[in-house]
């Protein structure tokens, strides 16, 4: 009689090992590449709370200057006002003159 049972090269336990082994490396893969996107993640957050600091460090300073500006007075600092003002019309300026 003959087997009738099919013949595999290969036992099924070191398909299993195999496939667990194949899984841990992919498992382990997924979890390096979730870990990086969530420090990228972080870090482009920090980044950008960074800047909206120095925009509002740079606006703070913008509108000290425009304040200090606007509530001088330039008669005091011995500058006068102009006697007569004098309006000069633009020319149309073209880019073949």
């Amino acid at each position: 009689m003959h087997n009738a049972r099919p013949y595999f090269p290969f036992s099924l336990l070191s398909v299993c090992y195999g496939a667990v082994g194949v899984l841990s490396v992919m498992y382990i893969g997924l979890i390096a590449v979730v870990m990086s996107y969530a420090a990228l993640t972080v870090e482009f957050s920090q980044s950008v709370r960074n800047d909206g600091a120095a925009v509002a460090a740079l606006e703070g300073q913008y509108l000290t200057s425009v304040a200090r500006m606007t509530g001088t007075n330039y008669v005091d600092l011995g500058y006068t006002k102009p006697s007569a003002k004098v309006f000069v019309r633009e020319q149309s300026v073209t880019a073949l003159r």
